[in-house]
């Protein structure tokens, strides 16, 4: 797959940058105090941990596609975007009580061997110093001043929309949203994620005036196919293939789209299990099980399956018509591909 190529090159390239800053960030800090340096230093295996930094190679793929090549500023910022994008995801781990994030610890998991109190408050603590360490990078990138700002207010305006749709998305753990609502919460959330990182990349690179809006829409849709697609592979994917217990979500009593198809389609039998298992601590194979069958059976799975399909050929067909170069469009395009075929997977 061409795109998964690219996307751990251009990944390799970020992830240096990002050792760059937190070597800088641990000598200060362990001059500082001990624990301090402590965090630093946890924050730094966190945010490293393998995973394929889609959201900041997104802005690194759109700027190269513009500029015709990569540059420090622009890793820079891409250092940034890393340190945005784990901004949220501390503070998501905590909310939504997760254990583990990319094979190891989740971060106030790393500090409870004192107490659960001092790991969740050194956690909401890190979120905001993970924002601010991104605002700074970007305002060091060596970008033109004006340039920086725009980027920076692109980065302020998706940090508010990103925690409006946490809200929700916490708020569908105790009610039944109709799919009008789940499409309310999600366009802030991967929607909003994705066209921030792109327009940043693009506007960076000085794309033309009217490719922004087009990328806008684009990446929208790439938000919408990755979140439906993600949330799948969470219920119908195996502890091996996930790296964690699969049906997490469920269990938490979340609403991804293909159960918010199940809870007007399904039978009494799969409602009732569906339902009932907000109030349980894990779920069994025998009713992770049935809970699949039913989701597949009434067909909320194939519902689900065709927006994400549909969000992503429209994306693909919206970054045809823009004038990035034709190896930026490939990558979305594989990409995008990559998604719609892996939706076969899961039965």
């Amino acid at each position: 797959m061409k795109w998964v190529k690219t996307a751990d090159r251009f990944g390799l390239m970020i992830e240096e940058h990002l050792k760059e800053h937190f070597s800088r960030l641990e000598t200060e800090s362990e001059q500082y105090h001990p624990f301090i340096h402590r965090v630093y230093s946890s924050l730094a295996e966190y945010i490293l941990r393998k995973g394929k930094r889609l959201a900041s190679t997104y802005t690194l793929i759109t700027y190269s596609g513009y500029r015709g090549g990569i540059d420090d500023a622009i890793l820079s910022a891409c250092t940034g975007i890393e340190l945005y994008r784990h901004s949220i995801l501390l503070h998501d781990d905590l909310v939504d009580g997760e254990d583990f994030r990319r094979g190891g610890r989740v971060f106030q998991g790393l500090f409870e061997s004192h107490d659960e109190r001092l790991g969740k408050g050194v956690a909401v603590f890190t979120g905001d110093i993970s924002y601010t360490l991104a605002v700074q990078k970007f305002f060091s990138s060596g970008f033109e001043r004006s340039k920086v700002a725009k980027a920076v207010d692109l980065l302020n305006e998706d940090f508010l929309r990103v925690n409006e749709s946490q809200i929700l998305d916490l708020l569908f753990e105790y009610k039944e949203p109709d799919v009008e609502e789940w499409y309310t919460m999600a366009s802030k959330r991967a929607a909003s994620l994705f066209k921030t990182t792109i327009l940043i990349g693009a506007m960076l690179g000085d794309a033309p005036e009217e490719d922004i809006p087009i990328l806008s829409e684009a990446a929208e849709n790439i938000g919408y196919s990755f979140d439906i697609q993600d949330d799948i592979i969470d219920t119908f994917t195996s502890k091996e293939q996930y790296g964690r217990e699969p049906a997490g979500d469920i269990l938490r009593g979340k609403k991804p789209l293909h159960i918010v198809y199940t809870l007007k389609m399904a039978d009494d039998k799969t409602l009732k299990l569906l339902r009932s298992i907000g109030s349980k601590r894990r779920i069994s194979g025998e009713e992770l099980e049935v809970i699949r069958r039913g989701i597949t059976t009434c067909g909320a799975l194939d519902a689900a399956k065709e927006r994400s399909r549909f969000h992503a050929e429209k994306a693909q067909e919206l970054m045809m018509q823009v004038k990035m170069t034709g190896e930026a469009k490939k990558f979305f395009d594989s990409l995008l591909t990559y998604v719609t075929d892996s939706l076969d997977w899961y039965k």
